[in-house]
């Protein structure tokens, strides 16, 4: 009886754990497939800037991103020596010669963890713990985008010029162009509720996924902003910055040295990205495969079972008849 139990559990428990897992795989897949948002190209960008200028002072659109550019530098190679690197210098000097007027916001790793505890302490935990540390520099990020606002372009993203197109929406992000969006160069007008909700998830989505790769991206970095800008709504814009020849060039941004965070996983999951349908389809047979063999293989043991008079504790002992005396 238990064991004929069992047999009938065994295919639900195995159906749910199918369901389980496609809901969450689809909702994985789907992260580097079609974005809710509104896309909008550079050269739109500009063109409505230019337009701007020649409409009447009532109809010009209002100023919604205040004039600040933040850059992250957590010096991981010489901790204390907050002086950033020649090439670095010289890019970030670029968006400072191009936006004159502009408050510019250096964060060290000792004035972001001040920033953190301050201003969000029930942060701090998770801050602290986090597994590697350019997750610190994805959360602070956030954190001073929502408390600031502001334009947040990575240490290697220079300016070719004047970035005051971009203030006039109050929130986008950009498009790599390899399915996730891209956390490199973010602008959000200050308290805006995109950002409150995606601080607010930093803790729930803390975890360690083994790889480096995937635990940053899928806990702070990328992957994560693109799960919780889809949970958000379908009304944000992006633009396209995709580095790869091929596609339009950039015009508010440059691309230099990068790489700072590379660990030794980076290519084998930038190749999965790139064969992602494929791998998914393969994935989702050997599972089905694995399944159905688990399941012909309890038949199969039920068919032993019946044929040589076993029951869940083994071979049951017929009881002595008349013959047997």
């Amino acid at each position: 009886m238990l064991f004929h139990r069992c047999h009938l559990l065994l295919p639900i428990i195995l159906l749910t754990a199918v369901v389980f897992l496609a809901f969450h795989i689809i909702s994985f897949v789907r992260l580097f497939f079609e974005h809710a948002d509104i896309p909008i190209t550079q050269d739109e960008i500009l063109e409505a800037f230019i337009k701007d200028k020649h409409t009447t002072e009532g109809a010009k659109r209002i100023q919604q991103v205040p004039g600040i550019i933040h850059r992250v530098f957590h010096n991981w190679v010489d901790p204390g020596n907050d002086t950033l690197p020649t090439d670095w210098m010289v890019v970030s000097g670029t968006c400072k010669a191009l936006n004159d007027g502009w408050e510019y916001m250096l964060w060290t790793e000792s004035t972001s963890r001040r920033f953190i505890k301050e201003e969000y302490p029930w942060m701090l935990l998770t801050y602290d713990g986090y597994r590697f540390p350019v997750q610190r520099v994805d959360a602070v990020r956030y954190f001073l985008l929502f408390h600031y606002g502001g334009i947040y372009p990575d240490l290697d993203n220079g300016c070719p010029q004047n970035l005051t197109p971009l203030l006039y929406y109050p929130l986008w992000t950009t498009d790599g162009g390899r399915g996730a969006l891209s956390n490199n160069i973010l602008g959000s007008s200050p308290g805006h509720p995109f950002y409150k909700l995606l601080t607010k998830s930093l803790i729930t989505y803390n975890y360690n996924y083994i790889f480096p790769y995937i635990t940053i991206s899928y806990a702070s970095g990328q992957w994560f902003e693109t799960s919780i800008w889809e949970k958000y709504h379908a009304s944000l814009l992006k633009t396209g910055m995709d580095d790869r020849p091929g596609p339009d060039p950039w015009i508010f941004f440059t691309q230099e040295r990068d790489g700072s965070w590379v660990n030794w996983d980076n290519r084998f999951w930038l190749w999965v990205g790139d064969h992602l349908v494929f791998l998914s389809g393969l994935g989702f047979a050997s599972f089905g495969g694995i399944v159905y063999r688990c399941l012909k293989s309890v038949r199969r043991r039920r068919g032993d079972v019946r044929r040589d008079g076993q029951g869940f504790f083994g071979k049951m002992n017929r009881g002595k008849g008349l013959d047997d005396v």
